[in-house]
């Protein structure tokens, strides 16, 4: 199944999640492999009115509990928000057993990730900039990235 996430980035945790996707760590451990790395490429932040400074991205899980695996993961470096699906149930292949796994090369939800992707900045792009912003959930992130942080 595919999940709509909407997140904030911890007060303080910009730095470490940053260096996290650098070394390509982050979800170390996870059955969910590269999910992680796949999801922070393609998050995005809104900017400007209701949910200003969400990092917003559409997530695979195949756990019985929406992001079971993840959570714990995802915790250490976001306040998870809301998380929903992100099509109709009734319409998922593997959630009806017509494809077991077929959400890893499904495309149902790719005019949700193409709109997404028109919408605010990369979060990446907002964390890089390394300057006082309040997109990241009120943190204050002073001067450049650290060392090892992709720029």
């Amino acid at each position: 199944m595919r999940y709509l996430v909407r997140a904030r980035v911890k007060p303080g945790r910009a730095a470490a999640l940053l260096a996290a996707v650098d070394a390509g760590t982050l979800g170390a451990g996870s059955v969910a492999g590269d999910e992680y790395l796949r999801d922070m490429a393609a998050a995005r932040v809104r900017e400007g009115g209701p949910g200003d400074g969400l990092a917003v991205w559409v997530e695979v899980c195949f756990c019985a509990t929406p992001l079971a695996e993840e959570r714990a993961y995802w915790e250490e470096y976001f306040e998870l928000v809301r998380v929903q699906d992100a099509h109709p149930r009734r319409k998922c292949r593997d959630e009806t057993g017509e494809e077991p796994w077929a959400c890893c090369g499904c495309d149902c939800t790719a005019k949700l990730e193409g709109r997404l992707a028109g919408r605010g900045r990369p979060l990446w792009e907002v964390l890089r900039e390394g300057s006082a912003i309040r997109d990241c959930g009120g943190m204050t992130m002073a001067g450049p990235p650290p060392d090892g942080a992709p720029r």
